[in-house]
């Protein structure tokens, strides 16, 4: 399938691109670097241009295989990267997903992730016919576990030692949201 471009008001959400007009590599580099980043994120190992190139490939290729979807979260004006979603683990035959995401830490706490994450809910359910996506985090990443709670989705559990938090295991908690679920209030 071909990327699919997003309104989502004062946000305008596209494929995640590098070639003659649009760059998106420092912005993930710059993203990557961030420590929380880093912290909560260690296996997507974006820490130079060469990985964030291959990233960007990666994603291209998800699109086209119908792999995963993904989106750069821009500002509609400036065109400026705030934030990334990914829908990866897609099997459209089933319809589940799982959600990724990660905002750009001078962007944190401006509900820029909750409209974005609620716009490509809304295109993955109607559009692409998915009925269930999950979302997990670190127990100790609070920021998204608000997320989670801002864009409806349900705890469903706590998946033991599963992740790895400044070098200790951590517990990761498990949620989902269905295509049934009613949508979440717009919440700021």
């Amino acid at each position: 399938m071909e990327p699919v471009e997003i309104n989502a008001g004062e946000y305008y959400l596209r494929a995640f691109r590098r070639d003659d007009r649009i760059d998106d590599v420092p912005a993930l580099v710059a993203a990557f670097a961030d420590e929380d980043t880093r912290r909560y994120m260690p296996r997507m190992g974006l820490h130079n241009e060469a990985a964030a190139e291959v990233f960007v490939e990666y994603l291209s290729v998800g699109w086209r295989y119908e792999q995963r979807v993904s989106w750069a979260v821009c500002d509609a004006t400036t065109a400026e990267v705030l934030a990334g979603v990914v829908i990866r683990d897609l099997d459209l035959q089933f319809g589940l997903g799982e959600i990724t995401c990660w905002t750009q830490p001078a962007h944190r706490g401006r509900g820029v992730l909750t409209t974005a994450l609620n716009s490509t809910l809304a295109f993955a359910f109607g559009g692409l016919g998915v009925h269930r996506v999950a979302y997990r985090h670190a127990v100790s990443n609070k920021p998204s576990q608000r997320v989670a709670e801002k864009c409806g989705f349900t705890l469903e559990g706590r998946l033991r030692d599963e992740a790895i938090v400044d070098d200790q295991r951590e517990d990761m908690l498990l949620w989902s949201r269905l295509a049934t679920d009613p949508a979440p209030e717009r919440l700021r």
